[in-house]
């Protein structure tokens, strides 16, 4: 298996560099199983948003096709797609994915008021707690 980078993930969606994304393409088709986290997942959409400018609409199609992938293993796929899912109704992406992330069991503890707000309007999130 072969964990993926932020870089090569980017090269794959945006196709800005033709060198590199011909590399990326490369090792998408020869690889037997590639290793997607979280961690990378929320980075991309940071670079796709701040460094190229990218709407929530448009980070959020490439992130529904690279769980699409059939050889693209994504860490705690659940929790993922339920965070794009939420980053569709409106929360922020590391909000989302913290709040999927957690034990359903437990609340969720934050100083900070739209994410309780937007939180607190999902049928199937957790218990936010607003801290004052």
């Amino acid at each position: 298996m072969i964990a993926l980078d932020t870089n090569i993930v980017v090269r794959l969606l945006t196709a800005d560099d033709p060198d590199q994304l011909e590399i990326a393409r490369r090792l998408v088709k020869e690889a037997d199983a590639l290793w997607l986290s979280k961690t990378v997942l929320l980075e991309t959409a940071w670079v796709l948003r701040h460094s190229y400018g990218l709407s929530r609409e448009v980070i959020l199609l490439a992130f529904w096709k690279l769980l699409g992938y059939r050889q693209l293993q994504i860490e705690d796929r659940a929790a993922v797609a339920r965070a794009l899912e939420w980053y569709a109704a409106g929360l922020d992406l590391a909000d989302a994915l913290h709040l999927a992330s957690g034990d359903a069991r437990s609340a969720f503890a934050t100083f900070d008021r739209k994410l309780a707000r937007l939180a607190g309007k999902l049928d199937d999130g957790p218990e936010v707690r607003l801290l004052q």
